[in-house]
């Protein structure tokens, strides 16, 4: 049965689904949440959690990467944020948190991300990290990877990720500027590449043949974005996800086993989100807004991404979050609200036992059903 809605005479369009339009259904034997395990494995690295600190200056600084780390997740630093701009951004973090006026906090943003990315800053930012004993990670956008990377794998980093609103393995460029070439890249580099955003089959798809050991899945869809708005894309996660899982199982065909991780990046607000993505196919999620809320995270109460500061085309915004709880009980609770926003993993951990699913990888076959909102 065709999943396809007619929107005029000359227009047909499918049916997909957001996180609010799904529900998972508990059908087999439940178990203790104890026995429960949300660990996570790519490529040579372990993490207890399946959850990765979005590369937001709002939600991940050198700290906050390592204390995620330590709490069993990864940790994802900007490799283009104001760490590897200004010697100290502490005080212009407090600066952007103080600024009132939305017009007048893009305008200082503006001025604050003018300033050259330093490679120095790079290489000692990842080796604070290092250093404290977590795997490490950074991020930068594709028109930013050919410039950096030498420096960035110099610095030691365990774990490269390319990411922008979306990803594609094939992009055109104008004349005089070289593309990235993906597949090319990721085969020369000595560690394993986390790219994206894809929101369909057929791009993911297309990058998981560039070698890539995991695909973020979204586009632009989180709280602080307005893609949707300014450029009228938007990416329903459930389906993009279950879409993209979709791509993975027919490559581990295609490429004789070849397993490439998907991650649900974008649209995660709430514990029950998190649990969804999982349910959908997500091996993993990234998290930005949900760990923005932290009282010790890096935006002091506000969160934002690169595109609320494009010097052509704003794609997002600075947005309040009421800041709930320290990271630590963000993740693992214990939760003082009842609304989702805290005790990440403890809900995760409760709706796999209420399920009767042991792990991760056995979650992503739970029953799921539609609901009319």
């Amino acid at each position: 049965m065709s999943n396809e809605i007619e929107i005029g005479r000359g227009k047909r369009a499918r049916r997909v689904y957001t996180f609010d339009e799904i529900g998972i259904v508990p059908t087999r034997r439940t178990r203790d949440p104890e026995l429960v395990s949300t660990s996570w494995t790519i490529d040579a690295f372990q993490f207890d959690i399946p959850v990765i600190g979005a590369p937001m200056d709002s939600v991940m600084s050198p700290a906050t990467a390592i204390q995620l780390g330590q709490l069993g997740g990864l940790g994802v630093l900007n490799l283009e944020g104001l760490w590897t701009r200004h010697e100290n951004p502490e005080p212009l973090l407090a600066e952007i948190a103080q600024v009132d006026d939305e017009v007048a906090a893009v305008k200082r943003m503006r001025q604050l991300y003018s300033e050259p990315i330093k490679p120095e800053l790079i290489r000692d930012r990842l080796a604070e990290i290092r250093d404290a004993g977590v795997t490490v990670a950074g991020a930068l956008s594709p028109h930013r990877t050919a410039e950096f990377t030498d420096t960035v794998v110099k610095a030691g980093v365990d774990l490269f990720v390319i990411r922008g609103n979306t990803v594609s393995a094939e992009h055109v460029s104008v004349e005089g500027r070289e593309p990235l070439n993906l597949k090319q890249f990721i085969y020369e580099l000595d560690v394993p590449v986390i790219v994206g955003g894809a929101a369909t089959y057929q791009s993911a798809l297309h990058l998981m043949r560039t070698g890539a050991a995991g695909v973020l899945v979204g586009f632009g869809g989180g709280a602080s974005s307005t893609t949707r708005v300014t450029l009228g894309i938007r990416a329903p996660m459930a389906s993009a996800i279950a879409d993209v899982a979709g791509a993975r199982t027919d490559y581990l065909d295609e490429s004789g086993g070849r397993y490439v991780h998907v991650i649900a990046d974008g649209g995660l607000g709430t514990s029950g989100d998190l649990v969804k993505a999982i349910a959908c196919g997500a091996d993993a999620v990234m998290l930005g807004a949900a760990l923005a809320r932290a009282t010790d995270a890096p935006g002091r109460g506000w969160h934002w991404g690169q595109e609320a500061h494009h010097v052509d085309l704003p794609r997002g915004r600075r947005v309040a979050v009421e800041p709930i709880a320290p990271l630590a009980e963000i993740m693992n609770g214990p939760a003082h609200i009842a609304d989702g926003s805290a005790n990440l993993l403890g809900a995760l951990r409760r709706a796999m036992a209420t399920s009767g699913y042991s792990d991760v990888k056995e979650f992503q076959r739970v029953d799921i059903v539609h609901a009319e909102r």
